[in-house]
């Protein structure tokens, strides 16, 4: 929803779920669940704004183990900022988060993760929108621009997904905390 503010006796444009540029929308429809948006920040590598990033949830949430526990519908969706980031450098980013998200056990999640890592095929270009969607039951489904690429069941595999963006040592530690709502 866009407001007009004066800040300074300035004009200010905002959006709600505005981050580095796009537009995130306030809610999510997953199934028949509406999410709404519980915190928004910005992906960086080297400063360079690689995606804005917002976390769904059914209900405003700020404790990152309890997110990561809950066996509960839920998403994350990235809006990519820049353009043309190869298949190979998503992949590569994905190893690392569930290293970091497992500490260092991802032996345990191998043939998940070779799952997950297939679905890039190619790059991300700017504006492509990518879902991660956890439903209860189903499993974790991965959306490149509304598209559903494959999902993994089970919770435990869910944990560790949404891990890299919520552990104790996420992808972007500015990106979690704008995730959280703080």
């Amino acid at each position: 929803m866009k407001r007009l503010v004066c800040l300074f006796g300035l004009p200010v444009l905002l959006f709600a779920g505005e981050i580095g540029g796009v537009e995130l929308p306030n809610t999510l429809k997953v199934g028949d669940q509406s999410l709404a948006l519980n915190g928004a920040g910005l992906r960086k590598k080297l400063f360079v704004k690689v995606y804005a990033g917002g976390l769904y949830l059914t209900h405003k949430n700020a404790n990152a183990a309890m997110i990561i526990a809950a066996d509960e519908t839920m998403a994350i969706r990235m809006h990519f900022i820049y353009d043309g980031v190869a298949a190979s450098k998503l992949t590569d980013a994905w190893n690392e988060g569930f290293n970091n998200a497992t500490d260092g056990g991802v032996k345990a999640f191998q043939s998940q993760i070779d799952q997950f890592n297939g679905y890039f095929k190619a790059e991300a270009a700017k504006n492509d929108v990518y879902d991660v969607v956890y439903e209860p039951g189903k499993g974790s489904s991965l959306l490149i621009n509304g598209e559903i690429q494959g999902t993994i069941a089970g919770l435990d595999f869910k944990r560790v997904l949404f891990g890299i963006w919520l552990c104790d040592k996420p992808a972007d530690a500015n990106l979690k905390k704008g995730m959280l709502g703080k």
